[in-house]
């Protein structure tokens, strides 16, 4: 990523936090025939004291991507929008920009082994159907079956870069201008989740 010293983050507890509410990564590894990328669910290993993750790839994913013998870089992004200076002051210059959140993690992938990745496959099923009123949850018969398909892998974070755009280079006045428009019903570019994101990152109130 672009550095910009302004907006890095050295803090491990707000990657963490970007990767527990956004768990949809981008896998980029490079190979002998050039870079390859793939999308995947991740979940924190909350087992490893290092940061930490685990997941499951479909079956050839795991060759493409030759886990085991290099680092790979895994993408996590949150939030983020356009920003119109049409919300700042009269007088400021119409320079338009994109706010955002993202972490570049990087490690050498474990393969586990097939009871292991049976396991994640059953947990990453339980994460997301919690919240569900009508909670489904994979046999021990199926979650075998399934996994039959798939390779678990394991990623102990070695470093990350993380970024969080947030209007910080603007006054007070205009940081308040911004999430007002974006909370603005109608707006074209409303965009209350990034709303909540800026006020977070910036001290302000919750709505």
């Amino acid at each position: 990523m672009r550095h910009n010293p302004l907006f890095e983050v050295t803090d491990e507890a707000v990657v963490r936090a970007l990767i527990a509410a956004n768990p949809w990564t981008t896998i980029v590894s490079s190979t002998a025939e050039g870079p390859v990328a793939s999308h995947y669910p991740v979940l924190l290993d909350d087992t490893a004291e290092a940061l930490t993750v685990v997941t499951h790839v479909g079956r050839p994913d795991d060759r493409i991507h030759g886990f085991g013998s290099s680092e790979i870089l895994m993408i996590f992004a949150g939030p983020h929008g356009y920003i119109s200076p049409s919300w700042y002051a009269p007088a400021d210059e119409a320079i338009p920009t994109w706010n955002f959140s993202t972490a570049h993690c990087y490690g050498v992938p474990e393969v586990l082994g097939d009871d292991e990745n049976v396991a994640v496959l059953s947990r990453l099923t339980d994460h997301f159907e919690d919240r569900m009123p009508d909670r489904r949850e994979l046999s021990p018969e199926v979650a075998r079956q399934v996994a039959r398909g798939t390779v678990g892998i394991r990623v102990p974070i070695t470093r990350f870069v993380c970024k969080v755009k947030m209007s910080q280079n603007k006054d007070p006045e205009t940081r308040r201008r911004v999430i007002d428009a974006l909370e603005r019903e109608g707006e074209p570019y409303a965009d209350p989740i990034l709303a909540a994101e800026m006020r977070a990152a910036l001290g302000f109130p919750p709505r």
